[in-house]
């Protein structure tokens, strides 16, 4: 007989017994396995279920102290397969154990308000895979991730939040994606949409360099192209005027070329009427005082990610260590 926490005027019966082990820490460098019989109960209203053993959780392979030991490591290791070589588990286990640490965590987190958003994308596989990413911008911390940055894929996203906490949020940084201006505007009339600086400095960059690729191509020919290897000169600040690199530069920015006036040219002219199509987004930076920066520093931490894990055969084990390294969960068990 056993208690029944349906009910616990009632008992349960023993409806039989279950060979189970579980892999706990090593001792004196042994490899550890802790074996028992785990008694099916089956309770007052009928349901038969396997007790929970209290040194581990239910279903698991390893026991409690070896579960926040493995998460530990996944933590500080750049790598599943070094915890793997480590603790000698299986990946599959080891995946597990990441898995449900993440679920437990995003249960764990509170309906605390937001007030800045940042939305980005993140390519996610090989080719023309995107990833549309959320991020609490005043905590620094990945909220969750979806597939794909189609309109119905950012309106998931930002419907990941209850309506209380899209209710306040005040601004949401992004870039000019189209999709994420419409989810934002469908989800979160009250939000200003704001683009920031690094956006505008990245386009104009860009405009700038494509001028740059034109003109040295036409000179290559002649081998008189004084823009060979000049690339980042022309997309660096020189706020001293000093240095050897300002002086060098100098020199070059005052020989004649398109690529000093690139400001005149089509390239640039194209995203000015980007800019302005789009006035309102930044001019609303000058209220709120936020960019995309936080998301775009996680896209270097999900990189190393990427590279450490030699790729992803799915979404789901790309969103799990993207919330796990990046979501600042609570990970512990109870």
């Amino acid at each position: 007989m056993w208690a029944d926490p349906t009910d616990d005027t009632k008992r349960a019966h023993v409806n039989g017994w279950s060979e189970r082990q579980w892999r706990h820490l090593d001792t004196c460098q042994f490899e550890t396995i802790i074996k028992a019989r785990v008694p099916q109960l089956k309770y007052s209203d009928g349901s038969v279920e396997e007790l929970t053993v209290p040194w581990a959780e239910r279903y698991s392979r390893v026991t409690t102290l070896m579960t926040c030991f493995v998460i530990k490591l996944l933590q500080a290791c750049p790598s599943t397969q070094s915890v793997c070589a480590l603790t000698r588990l299986s990946w599959g286990t080891v995946n597990a154990i990441m898995v449900s640490a993440v679920e437990r965590g995003m249960l764990r987190r509170t309906e605390q308000e937001i007030a800045y958003l940042g939305i980005d994308e993140k390519s996610s596989e090989k080719g023309h895979s995107y990833a549309s990413i959320l991020t609490d911008i005043d905590r620094s911390r990945v909220l969750d991730l979806v597939p794909e940055r189609k309109l119905d894929a950012a309106v998931s996203l930002l419907e990941t939040l209850t309506p209380s906490q899209r209710a306040s949020v005040k601004a949401v940084a992004m870039d000019m994606w189209p999709a994420f201006m419409s989810a934002t505007k469908q989800c979160m009339p009250q939000a200003d949409i704001v683009h920031d600086k690094f956006h505008i400095s990245k386009y104009l960059g860009e405009a700038v360099d494509a001028v740059r690729k034109q003109e040295h191509r036409r000179l290559s020919p002649a081998g008189t192209s004084p823009l060979t290897g000049s690339k980042w000169a022309w997309l660096k600040n020189y706020p001293d005027g000093r240095s050897a690199e300002a002086v060098s530069f100098r020199a070059l920015h005052q020989l004649n070329l398109k690529t000093s006036r690139a400001w005149c040219l089509e390239p640039v002219k194209k995203v000015v009427k980007m800019l302005r199509r789009h006035e309102t987004g930044l001019l609303n930076f000058s209220q709120h005082k936020i960019s995309n920066a936080c998301a775009e520093g996680f896209n270097s931490a999900i990189q190393l990610i990427k590279a450490n894990a030699r790729g992803f055969r799915n979404f789901t084990n790309y969103r799990t260590r993207i919330l796990f390294h990046c979501g600042k969960l609570d990970l512990r068990l109870a």
